[in-house]
Order: C-alpha cells, then structure tokens, then sequence
C-alpha cells in the first residue's frame, strides 16, 4: 500500500535539507547518495509498515540547497545534517540504512554523533583507501573530475561508471570503459551528444548544479573518506556491514568486506548487487528487519 509522506525542509548549517517522512514506530533513516529520496520510494513504503522511516536529499541535491555551492560536502557535513534531521523528528536515536556514499555518511554520523544511532546498516560503503589499489583508485577518481571539467557531464559519468562497474583491483593503467553514452545514442566530441530520441531530455538547471557539486565538490571527499575503525568499535552503536549477494569484485563490494575485516566482523549478504534495493526491494526489507531484529541469516 501506498503512503503518503510528509515533506520536510530544515535550515542546517550551510544549507537547508528536504526530507520526507513514512509510516509509524521506531525511527529508521534510510539514506543514499549521491541517491536522493526519490530512489527509496518502493524501500520506504514497505518499512513504513514497521518502522518511522526518514529519506532525504543528501545536502545540496536535488530539493537539499548548499549557501556555498563552492565548498566541498564530506560525509562529516551530511553526518551532520542527519543528526539535525534525528532531533527534528523528535531526537533520540534512530537505527540507521545508508547504501553506498550514505553507508559513508552513515559511518561518519556513528563517528561523529553516536548517541544519534541505534544500529548503522552500512550497505556497500565505497571506503577505497583501505584497500591495497587506493592510489590507482585515487588515480581514476583524478580522471573523473578532469574528465568532468573538460567534457562535461556525459564523459565523466561513463567514466565513473566504468570505475563503479569494474571488477578486481584496479591498475596502474586505471579501468577499460564502458558503453557510454547508453546503446542507441552516438558518442560525440563532449563523449554525450547523440540522436535527439535516443538521449535523455536536456537536463535542467539545476541537474547540471547537481552534477557540479557531485564530481567537483562531493566525489573525492567520499571516495576518500578514512572510517574511524577504532572509534567504530567502541562508539555504542551496532554497525553491521552489507555486501550484495551478486556483488563480485566491485570497489564497493571489496572495501565492505576489508572494513568488516577491520571492525573483527563478517559482512552481511543481501540481496542483489550494489543497487540491490531498486531491483528487489522486498527482499531488501526483509534483509533490513532481519538485522535489526537481530536476527540471523
């Protein structure tokens, strides 16, 4: 069943954020990014049945505004916006979904704002630097926001693509690349133009800022986060590492499991792959209630 959410935007230091708010009971953030709300819609819906459930768009994206939109946004900014958000709905301690850059934010808000969560899925958590490849990874993400400067959009998400999509480490010659633009379409000089009815509608405004802060401003602090391993394991909050059961070699997949390592535990399989919650979001419910219920798989 469908319900509707309330919509929220809260002025936070440096910005204002949007955020929406489903269902009843104890209080469940459930976070992407660069995701915004409007991905975790079927994933909401369906944990509304159990739980208070909290999406939002990440800071500076999407219906979320930046004052400076020069300044880089690190997972310690959106730990930050997130514990604004907990003490709006009432404060306390909310347990906490984040998948991908918001399973980063999520390990920076138990870091930084402890007593704000119960238990942190960190789903997939794109943590390269704890992984023998991080120059060469740090190499590639280099590319990304060059490529982003001097093509534009088009060239530099086939670029993160490929880097998102490879498997195994990653080398000194960086990662082949991948279809882009999407079959159909004919790569032109900015590696995007094609067409006119095989590309996508010319994006708005503020698509193209969005874009802008995620590769020059939101990419490299992220890909480059260093989780406090130490202060994990002794912050209070529960924090169970997530990996897709058809996740393979993938950066993400990797990095999962060597914090999981680090933090003396094993990673959890859930469904599907890194957007393993678009794909199959009843399983991913289920996966969810099943850790914190404490359960096991």
């Amino acid at each position: 069943m469908s319900t509707q959410p309330s919509r929220h935007h809260l002025d936070v230091p440096g910005g204002s954020v949007y955020y929406e708010v489903r269902g009843s009971g104890p209080t469940l953030l459930v976070v992407g990014q660069p995701m915004t709300s409007a991905a975790f819609v079927p994933l909401a819906e369906l944990l509304a049945e159990d739980y208070t459930v909290v999406t939002y768009d990440p800071h500076g994206l999407a219906e979320s505004t930046a004052d400076d939109p020069s300044l880089q946004v690190t997972p310690e900014i959106e730990a930050d916006d997130l514990a604004h958000i907990v003490d709006a709905i009432g404060g306390g301690k909310a347990d906490m979904f984040g998948t991908s850059g918001g399973a980063v934010a999520g390990l920076a808000l138990v870091a930084h704002h402890p007593e704000k969560v119960g238990t942190l899925i960190a789903h997939e958590p794109p943590v390269p630097d704890l992984l023998p490849d991080a120059p060469q990874v740090r190499a590639v993400v280099d590319d990304v926001e060059d490529t982003y400067r001097t093509y534009g959009t088009g060239a530099a998400w086939g670029k993160f693509a490929a880097l998102v999509m490879h498997s195994g480490p990653v080398s000194e010659d960086g990662v082949p690349p991948v279809a882009w633009p999407p079959p159909g379409a004919e790569a032109g000089d900015a590696g995007g133009e094609a067409a006119d009815a095989a590309m996508p509608p010319e994006p708005t405004e503020k698509q193209r800022a969005d874009d802008e802060l995620f590769f020059l401003r939101m990419l490299k602090p992220f890909t480059r986060y260093q989780p406090a391993v130490d202060v994990l394991r002794t912050a209070g909050p529960r924090v169970v590492v997530a990996v897709g059961r058809t996740s393979h070699e993938e950066i993400p997949s990797r990095s999962s499991h060597a914090l999981a390592e680090q933090l003396g535990t094993s990673a959890r399989v859930f469904p599907g792959d890194h957007v393993g919650f678009l794909g199959d979001p009843v399983g991913f419910a289920a996966a969810i209630r099943q850790v914190l219920d404490g359960s096991q798989q």
